[in-house]
């Protein structure tokens, strides 16, 4: 469901420091800049350290992309590619040039392309293969990005406490109660760094690896529906395939279910 993570974190943030007002604490005691500063701060720094400007500026690509995510229509992808099947044993492979404007995915029209180009399923596979090796590539990145801010987030929390407390036993000596609250401040540091990785960073990051796998289920039916259709199998050979994507309650409407019906020349 599309905002599901961001609801999540909302809900987390929610039940965490709404716990925090119901046992009398004060929202403003939380609100401690220089403790955010550090784990934000730092965090992001040790981030760009690790990794690359380009890749740091990308953050908010990857926030939609883990907040909203793509619709994967995998009945409209097999459905497509049951026509082209079918187009394809009654005009030949050639025959679906002229429906290559009618493809919105572009990873499957690239597929269809190289069939028309007069490529084999083993050719075809193998830079399907490529294509797959390197956006795994890049989206390892991405989560892995996530992963390791999550990570650094509560050893800044960390750093930013023993500062606390280095200042605050520097200046001791006064009135006890004053002591006490200034240790207690020192520890938001370390809440803010705990409440980061684990209500945000890891949490952006598996849903990144969901979106990962989503897109690569997508890309194997894709190749599976564009070989069989090269192979010159029949369209109901190939929704056979297909469907396995699918939970087995839905198989079987999904197999008695018309096949789709080419437009007549």
């Amino acid at each position: 469901m599309k905002g599901s993570t961001l609801f999540a974190i909302f809900l987390g943030s929610a039940a965490i420091f709404g716990s925090f007002i119901l046992e009398g604490g004060k929202p403003a005691a939380l609100l401690v800049i220089p403790a955010m500063v550090i784990v934000f701060g730092g965090t992001l720094a040790a981030a760009m350290a690790g990794s690359s400007l380009q890749h740091i500026l990308r953050i908010p690509t990857l926030l939609r992309i883990a907040f909203f995510p793509p619709k994967i229509d995998k009945k409209h992808i097999i459905d497509q590619i049951l026509l082209f099947a079918t187009i394809a044993r009654r005009d030949g492979i050639l025959g679906l040039e002229r429906r290559l404007d009618d493809i919105h995915y572009p990873f499957l029209r690239k597929l269809i392309e190289i069939s028309i180009d007069g490529a084999d399923p083993e050719t075809m596979a193998a830079i399907a293969d490529t294509d797959i090796e390197f956006i795994t590539e890049r989206h390892n990145a991405n989560i892995g990005l996530f992963t390791k801010m999550g990570g650094y987030s509560p050893t800044m929390g960390i750093i930013g406490t023993v500062m606390g407390l280095i200042s605050t036993l520097a200046a001791a000596g006064g009135d006890p109660t004053d002591l006490i609250h200034h240790i207690a401040t020192a520890f938001i540091a370390t809440m803010w760094g705990i409440f980061m990785a684990n209500i945000v960073f890891l949490p952006i990051a598996d849903k990144l690896r969901a979106v990962h796998t989503a897109e690569l289920q997508m890309m194997n039916i894709m190749i599976i529906g564009v070989s069989s259709l090269q192979l010159g199998e029949t369209p109901s050979v190939i929704r056979s395939k297909l469907i396995s994507a699918f939970p087995l309650a839905e198989q079987s409407a999904l197999r008695s279910a018309p096949l789709p019906v080419p437009p007549a020349i």
